[in-house]
């Protein structure tokens, strides 16, 4: 893949540059996707985000102001804000009858349908968090970033940051524990 710094790119976009603009895709479509998914909930409204944010980076480029903040700090920002108003204008809230089941269809040993079923579980239980918590979690677990990178994608401080990841992290506990203890109880009741 090219090794051209990424604000290279998005100047060359603001000139109209379609290849770079791909290349930028290439670089950050899939972790975009994948930020989109964990926050919004499915596949089609991630890809729908995902969509928009380079739709923005082509409308956009000519704005960008090297120095101000890193390029993927600002798309990523994009892409968490985007998800954030569709969670607020779409889902006001966010039932879990509502949610589809993630169960995998593949089939495997023991061990990758506990993994399967615990990921699903916990993508649940992600999703019934408040948005901002569910935001931070996203970027600063899943996504890698630094306590000081996802306070500059949402816009507050590390200090807040830290707040919502420690409020997150408490309640997917609870939730998780919770789930487990009704799943306990209903194997009893069935053996």
């Amino acid at each position: 893949m090219d090794e051209t710094p990424d604000d290279e790119l998005v100047a060359a976009v603001a000139r109209g540059d379609e290849r770079a603009c791909r290349l930028l895709m290439e670089r950050h479509l899939g972790r975009v996707v994948a930020l989109a998914r964990r926050m919004m909930g499915n596949q089609a409204d991630a890809e729908e985000v995902a969509q928009e944010v380079f739709l923005r980076v082509w409308t956009h480029a000519e704005s960008w102001q090297p120095g101000r903040a890193q390029f993927g700090t600002w798309l990523y920002r994009v892409a968490a804000n985007l998800c954030l108003d569709r969670l607020r204008r779409l889902r006001p809230s966010v039932d879990i009858d509502d949610m589809p089941d993630l169960v995998s269809g593949e089939p495997g040993p023991d061990a990758r349908l506990e993994q399967d079923q615990l990921a699903a579980r916990v993508e649940a239980a992600l999703q019934q968090l408040p948005e901002r918590q569910r935001a931070a979690i996203a970027l600063s677990h899943y996504e890698g970033f630094s306590n000081t990178e996802t306070a500059e994608i949402l816009e507050v401080s590390v200090e807040a940051v830290e707040s919502l990841l420690s409020r997150g992290r408490r309640q997917l506990r609870a939730l998780l524990a919770t789930e487990r203890d009704e799943l306990l109880r209903s194997r009893e009741t069935s053996a």
